[in-house]
């Protein structure tokens, strides 16, 4: 695999993986009506932080 496909790789990875944990998060706000933990909107934050960083990166 070469260094482009492995990129793409991850960056699905990390997509699949946000996207998870937003539908948690929007399931516990919609249907439990639990607001989030600023600590868990934080740390989805960094996520797409890296996500960002791998995607620039070249």
């Amino acid at each position: 695999m070469n260094d482009i496909e492995q990129k793409k790789e991850n960056v699905k990875m990390h997509l699949k993986d946000l996207r998870q944990n937003l539908k948690n998060m929007h399931l516990e706000v919609t249907e439990e009506l639990i607001l989030p933990k600023p600590d868990d909107v934080k740390k989805l934050i960094n996520k797409m932080d890296e996500l960002l960083k791998l995607i620039e990166s070249k």
